[in-house]
């Protein structure tokens, strides 16, 4: 599916829908929400039912608990993972954008907006285990953001309702809000050995409402590994 968003328009409605194409600035740094595939690759769409797995590889298992960064290894290689649409559906959230070049984008009725993106084909980027892929894709967004910056952070494994709910983990990047600006965090992976990888950006007025806007995405937009 990023500080200062520059209003594309009159209003926050301009400010927020800006946000999708702005960058994001940390400490002198910034992630442009730019593509991020290399070479550009052909897309995936983020949708429920994903390709068949690898003869042998129990996918069921994995997908039924917890996906630590360091148990990337355990995705069945080149099955691509996707993303949710229930965003759309949560309360004060509504859709602006739908699988528009692999990207959907979500409005809440505060300000917030949540871009989420799933790109597959992301071998190029692969260095050791997912940690240190994720650090090479925050990278490739922006050479000037350190590891240091980025923190470990979850987002929900699967969308089963009738189970309790598993979690993988992604690296966060998030700013210190300035004066007059918007609060902005972005969620990422690059799922090094299934050639995937999932970008979230959440951009709000403020923290207070960017922290419920976290909690909603947590909550809504799952992740979905890959079944048989």
């Amino acid at each position: 599916m990023p500080t200062t968003v520059r209003p594309a328009g009159g209003g926050w409605q301009g400010a927020v829908l800006a946000a999708g194409a702005a960058a994001v600035f940390m400490s002198g740094c910034s992630v442009d929400v730019r593509d991020p595939a290399v070479p550009e690759a052909v897309e995936s769409t983020p949708v429920l039912a994903t390709p068949t797995i690898t003869p042998g590889h129990d996918a069921d298992a994995v997908a039924a608990r917890d996906l630590p960064l360091a148990a990337g290894w355990t995705l069945a290689r080149g099955v691509p993972i996707g993303m949710s649409d229930g965003l759309k559906d949560a309360p004060g959230w509504r859709p602006v954008k739908t699988s528009v070049a692999g990207e959907s984008q979500y409005l809440k009725a505060d300000g917030c907006l949540v871009a989420a993106r799933i790109r597959s084909n992301q071998g190029a980027l692969a260095r050791g285990d997912d940690r240190e892929s994720t650090v090479a894709l925050f990278e490739y967004l922006d050479p000037t953001i350190l590891p240091g910056y980025l923190k470990t952070d979850t987002l929900r494994w699967g969308a089963a309702p009738d189970v309790p709910p598993r979690r993988v983990e992604v690296l966060a990047l998030e700013q210190a809000v300035p004066p007059g600006g918007r609060a902005t965090v972005v969620l990422a992976r690059l799922f090094s050995t299934a050639g995937s990888s999932v970008y979230v950006s959440i951009s709000c007025p403020d923290a207070a409402s960017l922290s419920a806007a976290r909690a909603d995405v947590a909550s809504y937009l799952p992740v979905l590994p890959p079944s048989n």
